[in-house]
């Protein structure tokens, strides 16, 4: 997951980010009242970092525990708090699961230059 070091993100941006479509995004807006971007004068969405972390939180509710829209709502309701820090641990574990198939497929490759 890349830094996030601006202040805000284009809808397109943050479907990169979170490897989500746009159609995605636009539709968990209708559905979670926490989401709602700022929008530019021309009406283009403008994602902040704590908006990307939402969406974060709601994909991790919808695509990794296998929650409905309503369930993920109630979970967002009842939860906040201990789903910050599971949701934190899962996005750790994921970056060290990573770092290690990069070290493996790096020794694999070494291996097979000899």
């Amino acid at each position: 997951m890349p830094e996030l070091t601006k202040k805000y993100y284009r809808i397109g941006d943050v479907a990169e980010i979170l490897g989500l479509p746009q159609s995605t995004i636009r539709f968990w807006e209708r559905e979670f009242t926490e989401l709602r971007p700022k929008r530019n004068a021309g009406g283009t969405r403008m994602y902040t970092p704590s908006d990307i972390e939402q969406l974060r939180i709601i994909r991790f509710l919808i695509k990794d525990k296998g929650l409905t829209l309503d369930g993920a709502r109630e979970h967002l309701r009842r939860n906040r708090r201990d789903l910050d820090r599971k949701h934190e641990v899962v996005r750790r574990l994921k970056d060290i699961r990573r770092r290690l198939t990069d070290m493996l497929d790096a020794l694999d490759q070494r291996q097979r230059e000899r």
